[in-house]
């Protein structure tokens, strides 16, 4: 997205009041349609959080925050490739300069998202929707990175968390002035924290998630932290619990998303488009552009959970391990990983072995290569075992999910 500093001349054609923002919502006579999209999204992903059990996919859950990270980065033009994002994992970093400093943006997004994800039970709706945590994920975001690689093209610094001081202009829109930055975050906080949970608060997701790019606060990184607070919200509302998010949706209709964004910073077209200062049709269209993307990637991730298909990809993919990739691998491994996968979540090392139905020497054996494939996850040499889901097993388990994953592109 095309963004300029603008002279001084210009500063008396910015946004000087919140007011300029509004409508924050669309009004009542044309909220029946998108809450309907919002309580059929409601419902979907409640039907996939009853097919997991509670940490049975923290596997998965890893892996996703690597998808979103990368699909993130690619809306802005700037992510690296899976498995250089698997690499840098390893701490091993490209010798090219720039694809480091994109494999370290990589893990940071990954890491800002983990610890959101992480705190998110503990936050209410004050907090989640506060300026201030607007300028915490800024700031927990770029201050996992080195100074020369939050250096700006011009060569000024990055200050994470620090509010932009000078006038932008992002395509044709002109954000606020500098000077009340602070005046339309409050407002901006002020009223989607107010809004009221269910439906209406899904509209006020989306909504919120323009409103944030519109008022564009920081020099850099605006689209990544909005988008990880929209993360955030639909985390904290109790709807994603890890397993899907919208910024796949967005990646995978990078053109329609920037669409609908510019489309919705126009202003009122007439008498018949609100009653704002901006767009009410627009915002509408945007509203429910992202309401589809989410409901989208509830039904994929739906999908891809039935259980019984679940069976044969493990199958599927154990039966590659031994005969091709040949590390120790058994088939034998199926009725325990689907058990784990299925039912459990997490299970003591010596029931997971009796799940095997192999003796204890060659049982203990096909725990140790499972570990080393990543098959099987553990916190300590010791600890209980989780079903894990390693890149290289992506196409096996989940296909589809992360395509350019899959073919190493």
């Amino acid at each position: 997205m095309h963004l300029r500093m603008l002279p001084m001349s210009q500063k008396s054609q910015l946004w000087g009041h919140p007011s300029q923002m509004e409508p924050l919502l669309p009004g009542e006579q044309r909220l029946g349609e998108l809450a309907e999209r919002a309580h059929d999204l409601t419902r979907s992903a409640d039907q996939l959080a009853g097919k997991c059990q509670p940490g049975a996919l923290d596997g998965l859950r890893g892996l996703l925050r690597a998808m979103n990270s990368y699909y993130s980065n690619r809306i802005e033009g700037q992510h690296t490739l899976p498995v250089e994002i698997e690499q840098a994992l390893r701490n091993d970093y490209s010798a090219d300069a720039d694809k480091a400093r994109r494999q370290r943006l990589a893990l940071a997004h990954m890491a800002t998202e983990q610890a959101l994800e992480q705190r998110w039970p503990a936050w209410d709706a004050r907090q989640v929707w506060s300026a201030q945590m607007v300028r915490d994920i800024h700031q927990d975001l770029f201050a996992r990175l080195s100074d020369p690689d939050r250096t700006l093209p011009a060569g000024v610094p990055l200050v994470p968390g620090a509010l932009r001081d000078r006038e932008v202009s992002v395509g044709r829109h002109a954000a606020p002035a500098a000077a009340v930055l602070v005046d339309f975050l409050e407002r901006w906080s002020g009223f989607y924290s107010q809004v009221r949970r269910g439906e209406m608060q899904l509209l006020a997701v989306a909504a919120s998630h323009h409103r944030l790019a519109w008022i564009h606060p920081f020099r850099d990184g605006n689209g990544r932290v909005v988008r990880l607070h929209t993360h955030l919200a639909l985390g904290q509302m109790g709807l994603t619990n890890g397993l899907w998010s919208p910024l796949r949706g967005f990646a995978r209709s990078h053109d329609a998303y920037y669409a609908h964004l510019a489309a919705a910073d126009a202003p009122r077209a007439g008498d018949l488009d609100g009653r704002g200062n901006l767009s009410e049709r627009a915002l509408c269209d945007w509203i429910a552009y992202v309401l589809d993307q989410c409901l989208d990637q509830v039904r994929f991730m739906t999908g891809l959970m039935d259980l019984d298909r679940m069976k044969e990809r493990i199958a599927a993919c154990l039966s590659y391990e031994e005969k091709v990739v040949r590390q120790g691998v058994r088939t034998e491994a199926l009725r325990a990983l689907h058990y784990l996968f299925a039912t459990q979540g997490t299970l003591e090392r010596a029931d997971f072995k009796a799940q095997l139905g192999l003796g204890e020497r060659m049982a203990t054996a096909q725990v140790s290569a499972l570990l080393k494939r990543g098959l099987l996850l553990s916190d300590s040499p010791y600890g209980k075992l989780r079903f894990g889901v390693p890149q290289h097993a992506l196409r096996f388990y989940f296909p589809g999910l992360w395509p350019e994953a899959e073919r190493g592109s």
